[in-house]
């Protein structure tokens, strides 16, 4: 019996020395960005781990000279609209998806997932094309063009809604969300469904059934795709860098671009100031959701 002890002893040990490990490669590009952030320029290019005394001023300086508070309000305008449009979309489609009985069900779920293996990069230049072109000059022109099927499958993107440049052209496009219709969809099916029943005998509407029923037992969810998405919009870099030209419309992440742009030599200790303001928002969110984040993405009920 002592034997065993002893060797479950042993294996824990090597365990706890393989998890400390993991956790210092994890760990140190954070640790090395904080302190190369409090260096001086002259001692940021040495191998020297020695935190300095320069925080504030990296800070003001990537503040003030490179505007990177303009463009964190930008990202967090931006992600605000995104993250809680996709959350209302995904709830509604969810909703319809479970306790609807209509034809073709699973046909739209299935193409709603096969939206997931379709990623932005693919996308991006008919998607350039719908945001930017103008939109039509009349109603009944555009009715003609969506009624001609020659013209309309072989010119689909002759109309569009002229939002370039600007952050709406950031937000319309990403405001449905395949992920987070498969999130709430999954997580509906959990819940009895005479409970829908019960509520229709009620007299409840299917409005207030998603308010005032499924919105309550589904927080967990709607925390974890709150994360997921926060962090997704938030470091969204090739389509706003494509799509918005100005400086005062622009996210944080084309921001942080400009930082190594700027000059003929790179300041690597402002690089490294404004990586750990940007990271700051979705750290914080994460902290204050987590554990929704951790039961909601684990598809479970809230307890």
């Amino acid at each position: 019996m002592s034997r065993i002890h002893k060797r479950s002893s042993e294996d824990a040990f090597w365990v706890h020395c393989v998890l400390i490990l993991a956790c210092f490669f994890v760990c140190f590009p954070l640790v090395f960005a904080c302190v190369k952030a409090t260096q001086t320029m002259a001692v940021v290019i040495s191998p020297s781990l020695v935190p300095g005394t320069q925080l504030w001023t990296n800070i003001k300086a990537v503040w003030n000279d490179y505007h990177l508070g303009m463009y964190m309000r930008n990202s967090f305008f931006i992600t605000f609209w995104v993250t809680g449009g996709k959350i209302i979309l995904s709830l509604l489609a969810a909703n319809a998806l479970v306790f609807y009985d209509f034809k073709g069900k699973k046909l739209v779920f299935g193409f709603i997932i096969v939206t997931l293996m379709l990623p932005t990069e693919i996308l991006i230049l008919g998607l350039f094309e719908v945001v930017s072109n103008k939109p039509a000059p009349t109603v009944a022109k555009l009715l003609v063009w969506m009624f001609n099927p020659k013209e309309f499958f072989l010119a689909p993107t002759k109309y569009g809604f002229g939002l370039g440049n600007s952050r709406l052209s950031v937000i319309l496009p990403f405001l449905a969300s395949a992920t987070g219709v498969f999130l709430f969809r999954q997580h509906f099916l959990t819940i009895p469904r005479s409970l829908a029943d019960s509520a229709r005998i009620d007299g409840v509407n299917s409005m207030q059934f998603l308010i005032h029923i499924l919105t309550p037992l589904s927080l967990n969810t709607i925390g974890a795709l709150t994360v997921i998405q926060f962090v997704y919009v938030w470091d969204q870099y090739i389509w706003p860098r494509v799509v918005i030209r100005q400086n005062a419309h622009q996210v944080i992440q084309v921001g942080l671009s400009g930082i190594t742009s700027a000059g003929d030599s790179i300041l690597w200790n402002q690089v490294m100031t404004g990586a750990i303001l940007a990271m700051i928002p979705p750290l914080l969110v994460f902290i204050v959701l987590y554990k929704a984040f951790m039961n909601g993405y684990a598809l479970s009920t809230n307890k």
